[in-house]
């Protein structure tokens, strides 16, 4: 596999907001990295949300390899870009990320969710160097990111934080205040993320709870709205870098990024079923195979 840049101080001034071809080949194979890596650990678990990492992977390689201010090996530097997730069941897709990135020992991961083990169904910040916000139950991270924005009033710290979002998160009245209280406050360096596979728990997003027009719900609220594929590596990296880059925006930033819940196995992304799941081995070496084949 291609490794990942050997320094990981990701925003310094670039001559043009493109991607070059050497960088999207990087960056899909991280996000191959991340869906092979979560079959792998999900092996171990015997279940997991396999379709709610693969939904997000080529933004997850996007931001950690690419976007994001990070130093290798120091998931405390206090000057690092933050992320905060509110579909906390997919760090099991941000754990390899962070082992691979040195901020905890990559052997952590062969325990992944054993009794002991720091590693869990969900991220803890408690526990895990490079997780910033302890997620899981649904609607909290955009008001986290939100003050920790907003805590950079008082500590004079000059970040970006992120925030991913599902989908069925926008069902939450949470999300809402939040989104509110940021566009109150000119939260510039709020960077929300909004996973749209279509998909939650109990079906399609919109069967249940429909949540479109999206795009103008976020502008009314006062907030700059942009629209990508989220699994183009070079379109997602290029809006990120550009949005991450703007300091003359007042106003916080959402990102929709139009995705496919399962996206790399065909037969996870139209079923529901597999947001929580278990690949037997014949079923799992079929899907590895299709990951492989992804974009090759």
């Amino acid at each position: 596999m291609t490794a990942p840049p050997t320094t990981q101080v990701l925003s310094a001034p670039r001559n043009s907001f493109d991607p070059s071809p050497d960088v999207v080949a990087m960056l899909k194979e991280r996000a191959r990295f991340v869906r092979l890596e979560t079959v792998r650990l999900i092996e171990i678990a015997k279940t997991g949300h396999y379709t709610s990492v693969f939904s997000a992977a080529e933004i997850f390689a996007a931001l950690y390899y690419d976007v994001m201010r990070l130093r290798k090996g120091e998931p405390r530097w206090p000057s690092r870009d933050r992320f905060t997730i509110g579909k906390g069941h997919a760090a099991v897709g941000l754990f390899p990320i962070y082992a691979d990135l040195g901020f905890f020992p990559k052997s952590w991961l062969d325990d992944y969710t054993r009794l002991g083990s720091p590693l869990g169904d969900h991220p803890d910040m408690r526990k895990v160097p490079g997780v910033d916000f302890s997620s899981g139950s649904i609607g909290h991270a955009l008001s986290n990111g939100l003050g920790m924005v907003l805590a950079q009033r008082w500590t004079g710290e000059d970040y970006k934080v992120f925030c991913m979002m599902g989908d069925g998160e926008m069902q939450e009245g949470q999300v809402w205040e939040a989104a509110m209280n940021a566009a109150q406050h000119r939260a510039r360096n709020l960077i929300a993320i909004i996973d749209r596979n279509g998909y939650q728990l109990d079906g399609k997003v919109d069967d249940l709870m429909n949540i479109e027009p999206l795009d103008d719900k976020w502008r009314s609220f006062g907030w700059e709205v942009h629209t990508v594929d989220g699994h183009n590596v070079a379109e997602v990296t290029e809006c990120l870098r550009r949005v991450r880059a703007d300091d003359e925006r007042t106003k916080p930033c959402v990102i929709i990024a139009r995705t496919s819940k399962g996206r790399g196995v065909s037969y996870m992304e139209t079923e529901p079923g597999w947001h929580l799941g278990y690949l037997d081995p014949s079923d799992a070496e079929k899907a590895i195979a299709e990951i492989h084949a992804l974009d090759a």
